[in-house]
């Protein structure tokens, strides 16, 4: 069997692969091809596979077994927004997708669909979509759905409307409500709202996992260096995987296949930069040395040490950053 990530990457960039078996999940991106028994389909774009999306995955299994059929994921590539909306530059993704497929092989479903969305796609109706996709070609059995699912053209298709579907073309329909989590419903707009501000605790509590950013080491102006922490400048992977608010983090670092414990600037360098819109990424990574440019790097973000500041010397500077040291020292160790 070929190499996962190897086929994720070709899967990323050239979209041109039909049909992979994940372990045991079987990978679609088109429906020429497909085949379930007794198929149960929930629908989204799974931005993030948190906590929300972890009940309607455990309900679809639940359901699948019950009626003994095969789950079944049906999610879009690229995200619908970039082709409904391609003049917007705001969007900003939790989850690339070769991170939202590996979070899918975790679950143990049987079928993934990562359908192609484009222009075309984006102009079908709910209805021409339940009966062209849902019951022709995938001959659903059981729909599960969020509390809040919309979809098809000017997200015309919510749950009243699919009950109608459902009823004419014979196939059973369940709405799961919000998964509440300390009072507070789980959505991936909540998580991005929780990273922009620098809450990384409470993005990852609601993701149920740590955060990830994956970049290439680029070279940088070498000023940590000069202080005694030489910091690696990361140039994220995906335009849109969402950064977090400027601060200094608490990371792990995976290099090589080898996790280190590190900490990480986002920011403008308020102390040697005088251009504010000049944002960096910028990763000291503790008992390490090598030459990692060009090479990639995946940060796993554990907690905020705190905000970003201007200092009025190096010595300050130097000071403070041996303080952050020793408390995200403090944080990784727990």
């Amino acid at each position: 069997m070929q190499n996962f990530t190897f086929f994720a990457f070709l899967f990323v960039k050239k979209f041109y692969v039909r049909s992979y078996s994940i372990s045991k999940v079987k990978l679609y991106t088109d429906l020429k091809h497909f085949n379930a028994k007794n198929p149960v389909v929930t629908i989204g774009t799974f931005d993030g596979v948190h906590l929300g999306h972890h009940k309607v995955i455990k309900r679809l299994k639940e359901i699948a077994n019950k009626h003994n059929g095969e789950s079944v994921i049906f999610t879009f590539y690229p995200h619908p927004r970039l082709v409904t909306t391609p003049n917007q530059s705001n969007l900003r993704l939790l989850t690339t997708l070769e991170e939202k497929i590996k979070l899918f092989e975790k679950f143990g479903i049987d079928h993934l669909v990562v359908y192609p969305f484009n222009k075309e796609f984006s102009e079908l109706t709910y209805s021409e979509f339940v009966k062209q996709i849902l019951v022709e070609k995938i001959k659903t059995h059981c729909l599960v759905v969020g509390y809040d699912h919309k979809f098809g053209k000017n997200r015309e298709g919510g749950f009243e409307y699919l009950q109608k579907c459902a009823a004419q073309f014979n196939f059973e329909i369940e709405k799961l409500d919000a998964l509440s989590v300390d009072k507070k419903n789980v959505s991936s707009t909540k998580i991005r709202e929780a990273l922009q501000s620098g809450n990384i605790k409470l993005a990852n509590h609601f993701l149920g996992y740590n955060f990830t950013l994956h970049g290439t080491v680029v070279s940088g102006k070498q000023l940590g260096r000069k202080l005694g922490f030489p910091t690696a400048n990361i140039e994220a992977s995906d335009k849109h995987k969402i950064i977090p608010g400027y601060g200094v983090f608490a990371v792990k670092a995976n290099v090589n296949g080898k996790i280190y414990n590190g900490m990480l600037n986002i920011g403008t360098r308020p102390t040697f930069n005088k251009n504010a819109d000049n944002r960096s990424i910028e990763v000291n990574i503790f008992d390490f040395s090598g030459d990692i440019y060009g090479q990639e790097v995946t940060l796993i973000f554990v907690d905020k040490i705190r905000e970003e500041q201007k200092f009025e010397g190096v010595e300050m500077l130097t000071k403070q950053l041996q303080k952050d040291k020793i408390t995200a020292l403090e944080i990784l160790s727990i």
